[in-house]
């Protein structure tokens, strides 16, 4: 039997009683095993994430199937047959850490990929688009999916007034009141890397990416009343269904495609494909299978590797980068940030965020610093530095990325066509699809003030006239269709 110890290592006599003055008397401050159990408990919360609070999470591998060593030189993807761990954590964009799995909302997908030269996190969602396309307006975008600062409640007020004043978001408000809003687990959805990235191969060339993972499980969802009815019994249904399913060896997979762009191609294109409201049709750039993502290992400690795993579009590695999306360019800096401050400057040093790789920086000192000296040598604690200390490498060097234009605030929605693609996504939508479609978004109306109603079936009608005329008759309200000048 293991005896237990104080976390300085004291074995414990008795951990039932703490040391009073007599059997009665008062607990004396001496008893510092008491206070040390107190003491820790009081500091086993962190701050949850402002967004993304509430998540589900495994561990696994991708298998590369397909080449695609034209496009690119990361590691990760250089022979068939490679296989890299991996760790994927989804979650609910609004919801906090207390919120029930199945509410109608974005979903999290964020990949860890621990390849043979670094970190590759991949931070998106369920869904090919967002919201929003300028970073500026995502704190005011949140703010609106989270509580009243008076009521404490959801203000389905708020949203819709942001939404009908931010026709960029059109695209999204159609993918999350439709069926794909409200997966019954997340085995069942696919995964977006979301924004546009770039490959660069070993000549120097460079392309524009998107990434999908695409689910080998088939697409389930549940409609509003089957969602209540499952809130009603579990507010852990996503956890359950997960953790589950590994556990029984069902292990759930994802097929991992790209979509290439020539980077020449980005001036030709009748859409912005930086635009993270905007997505590439297929029958321009279709998917390129690239392999498949298995998930079959449950965490052994959900604090440590869930809660604290910490991703960032900042970890790239070579092969890999960035692209002129300006809401990607903001998440490079503010998701790094996040995680400074809510796990402590050396969040990547913990084991779940730590590379596979070697790592040799001269970061220093800082809260938490438990890790050894990384350089080798405790003199080379500069750079550059004259004891062979750890120093560039050109051979990781990435090509220029050529962007031209003047410098100031653009109006990114001068110019923009923020209706084609969500009424093309309307009329892919078969009856059955469109009557669920209009009767989630007159339940998630319920209460918004008239002038916001008819403000957001304006941009409905431009989208397509039979998706204004739908919804306005499931909410019981008159709306005539105005015929373009």
């Amino acid at each position: 039997m293991k005896t237990l110890t104080t976390t300085a290592g004291a074995p414990v006599a008795d951990n039932q009683n703490s040391v009073t003055a007599g059997p009665r008397g008062p607990v004396l401050l001496q008893d510092y095993q008491l206070i040390e159990k107190l003491a820790h408990q009081n500091r086993e919360r962190i701050p949850e994430r402002v967004v993304h609070a509430k998540g589900w999470g495994a561990y696994g591998t991708l298998k590369v199937t397909d080449d695609i060593s034209d496009y690119t030189n990361a590691a990760i993807f250089s022979e068939i047959g490679r296989e890299t761990p991996l760790l994927i954590r989804f979650s609910t964009v609004a919801g906090e850490l207390g919120a029930a799995d199945a509410e109608r909302d974005v979903r999290g997908f964020a990949v860890k990929f621990y390849t043979v030269e670094g970190n590759w996190d991949l931070v998106g969602n369920n869904t090919p688009v967002f919201f929003i396309r300028d970073p500026l307006k995502f704190p005011d975008f949140i703010r609106t999916q989270k509580r009243h600062p008076r009521t404490n409640l959801r203000s389905p007020t708020a949203m819709w007034d942001f939404w009908s004043l931010s026709t960029e978001s059109l695209h999204q408000v159609t993918i999350l009141m439709s069926d794909r809003g409200l997966p019954t687990a997340p085995m069942y959805m696919n995964g977006y890397g979301s924004h546009t990235f770039s490959f660069w191969n070993n000549d120097g060339k460079r392309f524009w990416v998107k990434f999908h993972f695409k689910t080998q499980q088939g697409h389930k969802h549940f409609t509003n009343s089957e969602a209540a009815e499952v809130i009603g019994t579990s507010r852990e249904s996503y956890q359950e269904q997960l953790y589950s399913a590994i556990e029984n060896g069902e292990f759930p997979r994802w097929t991992l495609f790209v979509q290439i762009m020539p980077e020449a191609d980005a001036a030709k294109t009748s859409y912005n494909p930086f635009d993270l409201t905007k997505v590439w049709p297929h029958g321009e750039y279709p998917l390129i299978k690239v392999g498949q993502i298995e998930l079959n290992r449950n965490p052994d400690n959900y604090f440590s590797e869930i809660e604290q795993t910490a991703f960032s579009p900042s970890n790239v590695v070579r092969g890999i980068g960035f692209s002129p999306d300006k809401v990607l360019q903001a998440r490079i800096f503010a998701y790094a940030d996040a995680h400074r401050y809510r796990l402590g400057t050396h969040y990547e040093a913990l084991p779940v965020n730590a590379p596979r790789c070697p790592v040799h920086h001269y970061h220093k000192d800082g809260s938490m610093r438990f890790f050894a000296n990384d350089t080798g040598d405790s003199n080379a604690y500069y750079e550059p530095n004259s004891i062979d200390g750890p120093a560039e490498n050109s051979e990781y060097l990435e090509p220029p990325m050529v962007i031209d234009g003047d410098v100031h605030r653009h109006n990114h929605r001068q110019g923009n066509d923020d209706y084609t693609q969500p009424g093309a996504l309307f009329q892919m939508f078969d009856d059955a699809q469109r009557q669920r479609l209009f009767s989630n978004i007159a339940e998630a109306m319920q209460g918004v003030p008239e002038d916001i109603v008819y403000r957001q079936l304006g941009h409905f009608q431009k989208a397509h006239p039979e998706y204004a005329l739908g919804v306005a008759k499931a909410l019981g309200v008159n709306f005539h269709v105005v015929k373009a000048a």
